[in-house]
């Protein structure tokens, strides 16, 4: 008896406008053959129904899709994968790749970026290989790593540590341990924020760290409105906060 032929998981990348007033071409940012593969995948999984159903539009503007949209099969990550993340392997994800074991390719999606990079997703590609699935990540933007190659830090060791506290006193500790960590070993500390409170936490970077640890912030990243700044703390705190504080921005601090 032949071994069933399976599908094969597609990790998706998503523009990087998620959110943003500006929408650019999708052309300007991800290359034709990551649309053209999107375009024929009918399966998905998916952070957000509605928001991946609006990307694959855009898709099909480009490339026409294989199925319409009501026919697209989208399944959404569960509310608590959101919540929690999924990147502690306690969730099991295989049920979500049954389409996968009948035969069909599945793309996965995540709001921005590469699904599975500070995005829920990576329990997806973790039952993918479980189950014998082949796994392909498509090209196509990844915020951390343009932010980090345009910063001018190190770029050979570096982590990304995710979001911070929220509460200012464990805030404030979190980034002088940060610091610390980044000036002993040199490697470059990479986090994010919600971007309605990227002001709050720029003022706290500028007041908690030492005034010649550099600081990068880089947002609205492969958008016309683009900001990429990288300075010592204390040209920082000489300088006029950024002019769109709601862009989803990366940060990075180092030496």
């Amino acid at each position: 008896m032949n071994a069933p032929v399976l599908g094969t998981l597609y990790l998706v990348p998503a523009p990087l406008d998620f959110g943003c007033d500006e929408q650019p071409d999708l052309q300007e940012t991800l290359p034709l053959g990551t649309l053209r593969t999107a375009a024929r995948i009918t399966h998905w999984i998916c952070e957000n129904a509605k928001s991946a159903r609006a990307y694959l539009k855009r898709i099909d503007a480009v490339e026409p899709l294989a199925a319409t949209l009501q026919a697209q099969q989208i399944h959404e990550l569960p509310r608590e994968v959101h919540k929690k993340g999924d990147h502690g392997g306690q969730f099991d994800a295989r049920p979500l790749l049954a389409a996968a074991l009948q035969g069909h390719d599945i793309g996965l999606l995540s709001e921005a970026g590469m699904p599975a990079i500070a995005d829920p997703g990576s329990s997806v590609a973790r039952a993918a290989h479980d189950l014998g699935i082949t796994v392909v990540p498509l090209a196509g933007p990844v915020s951390l790593l343009l932010a980090l190659a345009a910063s001018g830090l190190n770029g050979q060791n570096f982590a990304f540590v995710g979001y911070l506290p929220q509460e200012a006193d464990a805030r404030v500790r979190r980034i002088r341990e940060l610091e610390a960590l980044a000036l002993k070993t040199g490697q470059t500390q990479l986090f994010i924020e919600t971007p309605y409170r990227n002001a709050a936490m720029l003022q706290a970077l500028t007041q908690s760290l030492q005034h010649n640890t550099r600081l990068a912030v880089a947002s609205g990243l492969t958008l016309s409105s683009s900001q990429i700044r990288s300075h010592t703390v204390k040209a920082w705190r000489a300088m006029p906060p950024p002019q769109d504080e709601r862009a989803p921005a990366v940060f990075a601090i180092g030496r």
